[in-house]
C-alpha cells in the first residue's frame, strides 16, 4: 500500500482467539515519559462488522522494562461510543479552527441535509441572519439559484423543530398529570395547529356576545367562517358503561359541555351570521363546535369505537380527547416531515460506564 502524504496503510488482520481482528496500534500522543494509543477492534456481526476501540496509556520505565500499559488509565470504547468521540472531535475541532470565544453551533449534514433537530429555533436563526449578512456566501447563493431552495429548507426545518416542541410540551404536561384547565388553554391559543390543516391561525375574540366567552374561535382554510373549540379538564370522565343496556353513553361532564356548545353555537350563528358587530371578518356559518375533554391513553378498541360511534350520530359538535388531539399534532408533524428518517448515535444503556477523561505527564 502507498505511504503518499494523505494514505494511511492499515492492515487488519485475526487475533489469536479468532473471534475479532485488530490493527496496529496508532500513536495519538508520545512525550519522553508517556505514550497513548489506541487499538482497533474489529468485531464480526451479522449485519457487517462493528469498531470498537481501546485507548491505552504507557509509561516510560527504566531499563529493561521499557513501556509499561497503565490499566487505571486505559479505557474501551464501543461503537456508538467512539462515533461520539469522533462526532465531538470533529465539531470542536471547527470551534478550534475559528478566533474569538463565543456561541457555536455545529450541525449535523448527511447526505446534504442538515439536521436541527435539538437545536433552539432562535439560536439557529440568529447563526444563519449572521451568515447571510456575508457578501460572499449571498453572493454565492444568487448565483447558483438556490437562495429561494434554501429559505424554504430553513422555514421547513425551524418550523419542523417548533411543531416537535410543542407536542412535546403537551405529551410532559399530560404525563405529568397537569390537570390545570389554563394550561390547556394557553397551549391550544399558541398551537391552533393541532386541530387540524383545515383551519388558520386562530381569531383573538373570545366573547361572542356579554356574557359569552368561548375559548377558541379556528377560521377555516376554505372558506373562513368560524368554529368554535371548548376545552375542559384532562381528568374528567368522557365515557361511562351502562350493563343492562351494554353500550357506552357520554359522562354528565360531556353532556354539559354539549349543552354549553349548543348554546354558543345558536348565539354564534345568530350573531355573527354576517360578522361581529365590532368585528365584521368574524363570520359564522352553520359553525360546528369541538369539545376536548379528559383522556383516553388506556382505553381499549371497543371503547374508541363507541366514542367515534356516538360523534358520528351527533350534530354540529365532536367530542375528542386530549390524547387524541396529542395523536393528531403528531400525525400533522408526520405529514410535514420531509424526511422521517432520523439517525442519532446514542450510547446504548448496556454500554460500560467509562471515564473518558485523561492526563498525562508531559515534558516540562
Amino acid at each position: 500500500m502507498s505511504n503518499e502524504p494523505g494514505l494511511t496503510p492499515i492492515q487488519r488482520r485475526k487475533s489469536t482467539s479468532g473471534t475479532v481482528s485488530f490493527s496496529d496500534p496508532v500513536v495519538i500522543h508520545e512525550s519522553s515519559r508517556t505514550r497513548i494509543t489506541f487499538v482497533p477492534f474489529f468485531i464480526p456481526r451479522s449485519a457487517g462488522s462493528e469498531l470498537a476501540i481501546k485507548i491505552i496509556t504507557y509509561r516510560k520505565q527504566p531499563p529493561p522494562l521499557d513501556w509499561m500499559e497503565i490499566e487505571e488509565k486505559s479505557i474501551s470504547l464501543k461503537e456508538a461510543a467512539s462515533r461520539n468521540l469522533l462526532r465531538a472531535l470533529k465539531e470542536h475541532l471547527a470551534v478550534a479552527e475559528k478566533d474569538g470565544d463565543g456561541d457555536y453551533i455545529a450541525i449535523k449534514v448527511t447526505e446534504g441535509v442538515a439536521d436541527v433537530a435539538g437545536i433552539d429555533p432562535s439560536v439557529v436563526a440568529k447563526a444563519v441572519i449572521s451568515m447571510l449578512n456575508k457578501k460572499d456566501i449571498v453572493r454565492h447563493l444568487t448565483m447558483s439559484e438556490i437562495g429561494t431552495e434554501i429559505v424554504s429548507a430553513l422555514r421547513t426545518s425551524i418550523r419542523l423543530q417548533e411543531l416537535r416542541s410543542a407536542v412535546a410540551e403537551l405529551r410532559q404536561n399530560l404525563e405529568g398529570n397537569v390537570t390545570d384547565e389554563q394550561t390547556y388553554q394557553i397551549w391550544c391559543e399558541k398551537h391552533s395547529w393541532a386541530f387540524g390543516n383545515a383551519f388558520v391561525v386562530r381569531d383573538s375574540v373570545r366573547q361572542i356576545a356579554p356574557g359569552d366567552n368561548i375559548d377558541l374561535l379556528l377560521p377555516t382554510v376554505i372558506a373562513g367562517y368560524r368554529d368554535l373549540i371548548e376545552l375542559k379538564r384532562p381528568d374528567v370522565e368522557v365515557l361511562r358503561y351502562d350493563n343492562s343496556h351494554r353500550n357506552y353513553y357520554f359522562s354528565s361532564d360531556v353532556s354539559k359541555a354539549m349543552g354549553q356548545c349548543h348554546r354558543y353555537l345558536d348565539v354564534l350563528n345568530e350573531v355573527a351570521a354576517n360578522g361581529l358587530r365590532d368585528h365584521p371578518e368574524v363570520v359564522a356559518y352553520h359553525p360546528r363546535a369541538t369539545i376536548v375533554i379528559g383522556r383516553s391513553n388506556d382505553w381499549n378498541e371497543e371503547k374508541l369505537k363507541a366514542l367515534h360511534g356516538l360523534n358520528n350520530r351527533l350534530s354540529g359538535i365532536t367530542v375528542m380527547t386530549f390524547d387524541q388531539l396529542l395523536l393528531q399534532g403528531e400525525r400533522l408533524i408526520e405529514l410535514f416531515t420531509v424526511h422521517d428518517n432520523e439517525e442519532l448515535d446514542e450510547i446504548t444503556e448496556e454500554e460500560e460506564d467509562m471515564d473518558s477523561n485523561f492526563k498525562w505527564d508531559d515534558d516540562e
